[in-house]
């Protein structure tokens, strides 16, 4: 399967200045808030001993904490041969939902091949476009896509205001200056990527095939992404026409409501990892939920759909579900 691939995109000297630059915010920012993260030195089963099910990591150990390097998510990391920066930086970006040798006996059937776990970031515009592809067979993960969002409305004084009051908290403004495109840009890299896992019909901006979104909630997909496509003056993809709300399947499965993935991960016994509202972080966190909800044997299906004649018009296919 295809892998982020390490462009160049950006020179060396100012990718340079930019990891140097974010190196010290980033550090800055964990010294000040590690209550947000979880630094993990148990071993698997430890973490997972009160989980009805055999979950999510084959490492013996999971090694210390260490923050995703965001410009590699990008594909523009250009340090890969620096070992100071390895050393502070996690460049596998999708630890944490390796299950080799996990038991999948309860696993069934499912209405599709891959399931694509996307989780975006941005009220007013969208600020980040995160997905994480899991394989609904397995529930081994497949690759994941990773863009921060430059908006296309807001002046520059209040996007500098705006990625300060959010991602700076975190250390990872930098980054998201020194990598965000547009979402016209965006869209079109995104299509590249499914497209190489087969995942899109031949048309320009087609229906998936075989594959379908996960959200947490319907906000994503009912309204974030028709918001934004208008602002950015985009016709609405097909494939952004139907998605899995996993609020909905959990509520439905295991008979119980939750409110959102952290309450999910508190009721499955799993611990958060990362940076909460940082998307990518929060994308691997909901898949996590959702590997264990297979694992357990649930389905996964379509729970809301657009008209095509008419997409402003959204059905909701559960009668019970999270509203």
């Amino acid at each position: 399967m295809a892998v982020v691939a390490r462009a160049s995109l950006l020179s060396p000297t100012i990718l340079s200045s930019n990891f140097k630059n974010s190196l010290s915010s980033t550090l800055l920012a964990i010294s000040n808030t590690r209550r947000r993260y979880v630094h993990v030195n148990a071993s698997v089963s430890d973490l997972n001993s009160t989980s009805s099910s055999p979950i999510l990591n084959s490492e013996s150990k999971i090694d210390r904490w260490k923050p995703t390097c965001l410009y590699y998510t990008q594909g523009k990391c250009a340090k890969m041969d620096d070992p100071a920066h390895l050393e502070t930086f996690n460049h596998d970006c999708l630890k944490g939902l390796h299950i080799d040798g996990v038991e999948v006996k309860r696993v069934r059937s499912q209405n599709f091949d891959y399931l694509l776990v996307l989780d975006l970031e941005g009220k007013v515009e969208i600020l980040e476009f995160p997905v994480v592809m899991i394989n609904a067979r397995t529930m081994e993960y497949v690759d994941f896509f990773h863009r921060f969002v430059r908006p296309a409305k807001m002046t520059e004084e209040r996007v500098q205001e705006y990625i300060a009051g959010k991602y700076g908290k975190m250390g990872v403004d930098r980054v998201w200056h020194g990598t965000a495109v547009t979402f016209k840009e965006v869209l079109p890299q995104f299509e590249s990527w499914m497209a190489g896992h087969h995942l899109l019909k031949s048309e320009q901006c087609g229906a998936l095939i075989g594959a379908a979104f996960v959200t947490c909630g319907n906000w994503d997909l009912k309204t974030k992404v028709p918001q934004q496509c208008s602002v950015s003056n985009v016709k609405l993809p097909s494939y952004f026409m139907e998605w899995i709300n996993l609020k909905d399947i959990y509520l439905n499965f295991y008979k119980r409501r939750a409110t959102g993935m952290r309450t999910m991960m508190k009721e499955l016994d799993i611990p958060l990892v990362g940076n909460h509202h940082l998307g990518i972080d929060d994308s691997k966190n909901i898949a996590r939920v959702l590997q264990r909800m297979l694992a357990d044997g649930a389905v996964m299906q379509i729970t809301a759909r657009r008209s095509f004649r008419s997409p402003q018009n959204v059905e909701f296919l559960f009668e019970n579900r999270i509203r």
